[in-house]
């Protein structure tokens, strides 16, 4: 089965990683494609495609069984989880979307969500002692509540915000992403000011629901 784990990346931290490691042990799987936003249709992503790719790559090197697509990156238009799933199915068969429990308690907000479960399983990650109660009610008025599947990861208090805020003020990313990733920030001069993004744009385009 090939796990298929999107988000903007804008950076990846630890928390992404350990999501993805802790997937492809719950779920066996024999490959996880990590897709970096291209055009998303509900958020502003300012940092460029291509940084983003490199990013996502040191991000997840070590991961088993990773690879990060630049599928969605490539297309110029607003990416759906509908049009990724369907394309990834076609190509690698059975599939399981990876995503928090926070992004899943807004399922049915997304496009065409019933369709998205058709096309793949949902793989949503909780951390130990969280309340799933408001899950599990959404869960409950699937047609198919059985293509959901919790599964638990170590807690991380981080995000890509908190993390582009703590490089402006000069703060350190030491335990919060992976060294390869905080080098990549460094040495790009990411996230220190406002033109920061539009600095390294020389290195590609930017680019979900």
């Amino acid at each position: 089965m090939t796990g298929l784990f999107g988000g903007a990346f804008d950076p990846p931290h630890n928390g992404h990683v350990a999501l993805a490691r802790a997937a492809v042990e719950r779920f066996a799987l024999e490959r996880l494609v990590v897709f970096p936003t291209g055009v998303a249709p509900h958020k502003d992503v300012r940092t460029p495609g291509e940084v983003r790719l490199r990013l996502a790559r040191a991000a997840f090197a070590d991961v088993p069984g990773a690879e990060v697509s630049d599928w969605e990156l490539r297309r110029g238009v607003p990416s759906y989880t509908l049009e990724t799933t369907r394309w990834a199915g076609e190509r690698w068969g059975e599939l399981i979307f990876l995503v928090g429990a926070d992004q899943f308690a807004a399922f049915e907000t997304w496009y065409r969500p019933e369709e998205v479960l058709e096309l793949a399983r949902l793989g949503v990650a909780t951390r130990p002692g969280y309340d799933r109660t408001r899950l599990e009610e959404l869960r409950g008025r699937l047609r198919d509540p059985s293509r959901v599947e919790f599964f638990e990861i170590e807690p991380v208090a981080v995000s890509s915000t908190e993390l582009r805020e703590r490089v402006a003020r000069g703060g350190s990313l030491d335990g919060l992403v992976p060294p390869d990733v905080a080098r990549l920030i460094a040495d790009l001069g990411l996230y220190r000011a406002e033109s920061s993004a539009e600095a390294a744009g020389t290195l590609g385009e930017t680019g979900r629901g």
